[in-house]
């Protein structure tokens, strides 16, 4: 019996890889342009001074990380960043 363990090679599928960076960059600024617009608008709306303004765009820009965090997870299933072979 051999010691070595099973080793199965993996090749990065550039086309996959640039795919999902390409559409993570576009909607990463939507996002992230959505979330400090939308903490201005809010603070504005509500009658908020600079430092809730502040506050609040950091609370909407980290929401944004996590929603970009579950696109380029999903996206990874859907375009695989290794072919098996």
């Amino acid at each position: 019996m051999s010691s070595q363990p099973a080793t199965t090679s993996r090749a990065i599928a550039w086309p996959s890889v640039i795919t999902v960076i390409s559409a993570a960059i576009l909607i990463g600024a939507e996002v992230f342009g959505a979330a400090f617009a939308g903490g201005w608008a809010l603070a504005i709306l509500f009658g908020l001074d600079d430092t809730a303004a502040h506050i609040l765009q950091a609370v909407l820009f980290a929401i944004g990380v996590v929603i970009m965090a579950a696109f380029i997870r999903a996206a990874q299933r859907i375009e695989p960043f290794f072919k098996r072979g």
